[in-house]
């Protein structure tokens, strides 16, 4: 089978009371979910478009009706008991070929992020983009990678999940950094998002 290049979009169906609820704990589900509504149709539009194939990785509560509501992607739906065990499979699923896997929640995120991931990923095994909180907005694994269980024994929604997954990673292979970037999960990271967009 020929080698193809992927990007995974790990998401939720929209539905109140399910995204976004650190920010649903401050401002209400109905507030978290138009925020969570705006970065989704951002994300899949800025990484839908490019020299590789984008699948939505659809979290298992949202049925087979709304997993069709992604734009018109591909979809496909997230299996394990918890974060690390669901990206895990969602590398293991994609063709041959490198795989890049992104979230929702970074309104920074551009498609020339996914563009130089994948060029990384000609000269190293795996590839992250670093978050401020400690974790990462975006990983990429090269094919002898993939397989591996680099996802487990991670301190998720820590800040210790970037450290974690890098110890994980086999001494042998190479990793490569890119551009650390912000995500939204409080009022204070919405008000920053809508302070910078209304200045540009």
């Amino acid at each position: 089978m020929k080698a193809t290049r992927s990007v995974v979009v790990m998401a939720r169906p929209a539905v109140a009371g399910e995204v976004k609820t650190r920010l649903a704990e401050a401002c209400g589900d109905r507030f978290a979910l138009a925020v969570y509504r705006l970065m989704l149709r951002r994300t899949l539009r800025r990484v839908a478009r490019g020299p590789w194939t984008t699948v939505v990785a659809v979290a298992p509560s949202g049925g087979e009706r709304r997993r069709r509501r992604f734009g018109g992607l591909e979809t496909m739906a997230q299996s394990g008991r918890d974060l690390g065990e669901r990206m895990h499979n969602a590398f293991a699923a994609m063709p041959p070929g490198p795989v890049v896997m992104v979230g929702t929640d970074i309104p920074g995120l551009h498609r020339h992020h996914i563009s130089r991931a994948f060029r990384a990923l000609r000269r190293h095994e795996a590839v992250f983009g670093p978050a401020y909180d400690g974790g990462y907005w975006l990983v990429g694994l090269a094919p002898g990678l993939r397989e591996s269980d680099i996802f487990s024994r991670v301190r998720w929604s820590t800040r210790h999940a970037l450290a974690d997954t890098l110890e994980n990673i086999p001494a042998a292979c190479t990793t490569s950094l890119i551009g650390t970037l912000g995500d939204v999960d409080t009022v204070e990271d919405v008000a920053r998002w809508f302070g910078g967009f209304l200045q540009r």
